[in-house]
């Protein structure tokens, strides 16, 4: 399936207000464990995960329900704390750099999360605020125009379909600039041709030279999109492989591949 789309103006390249090592790793986690306490018990969550991310990767994160994706991506947002290990954002510490780290990043959330009180317009300038820009139009606009919500600008968060109220979400998150992107679940109950966009738009911010990091229970998109793909399952790293080395036969597809590797143990896995 393709989600090229049709063609569209450029966009502006990666910016960031945070300077960074050019030569550091968009993310690099480096054996992070986590583990929840409660009266029942412990549950393991993340066991000893290590991972690394190059600037400008498109990379797939996928596991079934309970795998440990959403824990990762929160211990990377600096919105859960790891039990041991460390995490970087382009050589930002999550937990004792979490300003510059977060101003690195980029999260597009599962759940449709948004105030009622606020137009479009309105919530992307708040949202612009809490990282210190207050002249942001010019890229509130483009956001806008790419995700195709220009004609919606004006319109009250509520008054929106669940498909638009995602596309914000995605313009929240790009709305600081991030290098690096995250997209948990973006196109969960999205129609064909809203995530069709979407997913050009993603492209075209890749090729901008933006990392992105992908995780979605459809896996077409992560087969087109992602160039590696980082199978999770029990907290572990079961898979970390490129896509193409996981499709190398002809029959295969990311489907089977993924089926038949949650049927193998997970071991940890050498770093790429």
């Amino acid at each position: 399936m393709s989600y090229a789309g049709k063609m569209q103006p450029p966009i502006s390249p990666v910016q960031s207000g945070v300077i960074a090592n050019s030569d550091a790793l968009a993310v690099q986690v480096d054996h992070i464990s986590k583990v929840y306490t409660s009266r029942r018990g412990d549950v393991c969550a993340l066991s000893d995960i290590s991972l690394r991310v190059a600037q400008g990767e498109f990379l797939g994160l996928l596991g079934p329900n309970g795998a440990g994706k959403t824990t990762l991506i929160q211990i990377l947002a600096g919105l859960v704390r790891p039990t041991a290990g460390e995490a970087r954002v382009l050589g930002w510490n999550v937990s004792t750099q979490s300003i510059n780290s977060k101003r690195c990043l980029g999260v597009v959330p599962q759940e449709l999360v948004f105030d009622p009180f606020f137009t479009v317009r309105e919530t992307l300038r708040i949202q612009s605020g809490y990282f210190g820009l207050t002249r942001n139009d010019a890229w509130i606009d483009e956001l806008l125009h790419n995700l195709g919500l220009t004609d919606r600008a004006d319109t009250n968060m509520r008054a929106l379909s669940g498909g638009m109220k995602r596309r914000v979400l995605v313009a929240q998150a790009l709305v600081h600039r991030p290098p690096v992107i995250v997209l948990d679940e973006p196109t969960a109950g999205v129609d064909v041709e809203l995530r069709q966009s979407l997913w050009a738009f993603i492209r075209r911010l890749n090729q901008a030279g933006h990392t992105v990091i992908l995780t979605t229970h459809y896996l077409e998109e992560a087969e087109s999109m992602c160039e590696r793909i980082v199978l999770l399952k029990s907290g572990r790293v079961l898979a970390d492989e490129r896509t193409s080395e996981l499709l190398r036969h002809s029959e295969d597809s990311l489907e089977t591949v993924f089926l038949r590797m949650l049927h193998q143990p997970a071991e940890p896995t050498p770093l790429q």
